[in-house]
């Protein structure tokens, strides 16, 4: 197999897949986006003869735009530019999860502080405002009170980029003091964790530590129809516990990290070599398609 690695910083979990792939015996070739072009009617040659490409790009407008050019080549790519598009916009993902019946957190989206204002009072206190793109917990509020919401509402509308102007109201979610982290190829689960805080985010990159889950019926039906939800391919599903043997799906992720899901289920499961179990596989029905 000849997997090409869509990079802009080599981290941890992309040295874990590059270690299992060529213990493997695979070819690699990595490719720096910074530096490359993309052109609409001429494919890169750097593309020539790769069976898949996995993205594992930074930045959310590059993967967007370069998952699009994979596609317009008909270059396979992990995960395709549907599931980019789907999973990198908090509204389009909610969206998708409320289409295919997974339980969600109820969101209202504004376009004005006064219109954003009135959303926030009608959910009530607390209540959560969240970026429409971003990751890794960052810029998100928990609003307790009035006064804090016309703080960052105010804040938010002077930061000048349009997407900032795009109000993304949430319903706050009372959960155990954890949510649950579940990295899944096509649906079917590779690994689950948890990620535990005395804070209300519980992101392992804002310093949530981290422990094994197991699954139950519930769980796996729900990571598999949000899977579906947004096209399939390698995700991360994060659900939150509500009330008594229920779940909330409140986030697909596309470009998903495992590290820390690899040091707490590491015992039981070798995540990279899943992974790349997976990616064989997508790699031989790509062959077996075009035979």
């Amino acid at each position: 197999m000849h997997v090409g690695l869509l990079y802009s910083r080599i981290r941890r979990d992309e040295k874990l897949l590059l270690s299992e792939l060529r213990d493997r015996g695979h070819d690699v070739t990595k490719i720096d986006v910074r530096k490359e072009q993309f052109n609409i009617s001429e494919i890169p040659a750097v593309f020539d003869d790769l069976d898949v490409v996995l993205d594992r790009c930074l930045a959310t407008s590059r993967s967007l735009y370069i998952t699009e050019f994979l596609d317009s080549y008909d270059i396979a790519v992990v995960n395709s530019a549907e599931t980019a598009e789907l999973c990198a916009d908090k509204v389009k993902n909610s969206l998708a999860l409320e289409a295919a019946g997974v339980p969600t957190p109820n969101t209202t989206v504004t376009f004005t502080t006064d219109a954003a204002l009135e959303a926030i009072e009608e959910f009530g206190y607390p209540c959560v405002l969240k970026p429409v793109v971003g990751s890794w917990g960052r810029l998100m509020a928990k609003i307790d009170t009035r006064d804090a919401a016309e703080a960052i509402l105010e804040h938010k509308a002077t930061l000048g980029h349009y997407e900032h102007k795009v109000f993304y109201v949430q319903e706050f979610v009372e959960k155990p003091g954890r949510d649950i982290r579940v990295l899944a190829v096509d649906g079917d689960p590779v690994a689950a964790m948890t990620r535990s805080s005395e804070h209300w985010l519980t992101n392992a990159a804002k310093g949530g530590t981290t422990a094994e889950f197991e699954l139950d019926d519930r769980a796996l039906e729900l990571v598999e129809k949000a899977s579906a939800a947004v096209g399939g391919g390698l995700l991360g599903v994060d659900l939150m516990e509500v009330g008594e043997d229920g779940y909330t799906v409140h986030e697909v992720n596309h470009t998903v990290e495992f590290k820390a899901l690899n040091d707490a289920v590491g015992d039981t499961v070798d995540v990279p070599s899943r992974v790349v179990d997976w990616l064989e596989t997508k790699a031989q029905a790509e062959t077996e398609a075009t035979v």
